[in-house]
């Protein structure tokens, strides 16, 4: 059964393919003549005229500056004996002003008074404080060290408190002195305090 399929397909394709030979050749005498009397378009040549290309593997180069003649003069250093820092200019918070004062403390008496305060710096005035109008002062106690730094900033009197403690403590740690020397060596000094005043500019 299948043999005989197989033979009937094949007769079939053959009778098909003999039919397109047969039809193709009277298709190409059916088609219109007139298209191929028409005249051939040539296509004009192009062509590129032969050019030299030059690579230019020279690069100018600047010319060296000239060296300057002399050298420039020195700047003398200028010399500080004293240094003074008017708490008043150093202070920028506008329509407030605080006061620093210098105290002794415990650690000097009257007639031992070598250490001296050389930088002094007055306080920001608080914003919280500012705001709310509020006036007061607040005394510092430290350590002036063998080198004149500041040491163990301590706020043992502000009022009112909670206000003014940390920006007096952070100016403190500002102050510079001139050390108290016993002997030829300095030594630090303790309990020396310092009392700032916060005040609103009227």
């Amino acid at each position: 059964m299948n043999y005989l399929r197989v033979l009937i397909g094949a007769g079939l394709a053959a009778l098909v393919t003999t039919g397109l030979f047969y039809l193709m050749p009277l298709l190409i005498e059916m088609a219109d003549k007139t298209l191929d009397e028409k005249p051939a378009t040539k296509i004009a040549d192009i062509t590129m005229p032969d050019r030299e290309i030059e690579a230019n593997l020279k690069e100018a180069k600047p010319d060296k500056p000239d060296d300057p003649e002399e050298p420039p003069p020195d700047l003398d250093q200028p010399e500080i004996d004293d240094v003074d820092v008017n708490p008043d200019a150093v202070n920028m918070s506008p329509n407030m002003s605080t006061n620093v004062n210098i105290g002794l403390g415990n650690g000097l008496g009257g007639a031992d008074g070598e250490y001296l305060p050389i930088v002094k710096v007055a306080p920001m005035y608080p914003r919280r404080a500012n705001s709310r109008g509020i006036e007061g002062y607040c005394t510092v106690e430290y350590t002036v060290t063998k080198s004149g730094s500041i040491k163990d900033p301590v706020p043992v009197d502000c009022q009112p408190k909670g206000y003014f403690e940390r920006a007096s403590v952070k100016a403190a740690l500002k102050f510079k002195y001139k050390p108290r020397v016993i002997d030829g060596e300095a030594i630090d000094v303790l309990g020396v305090q310092n009392r700032f005043t916060y005040e609103l500019e009227k």
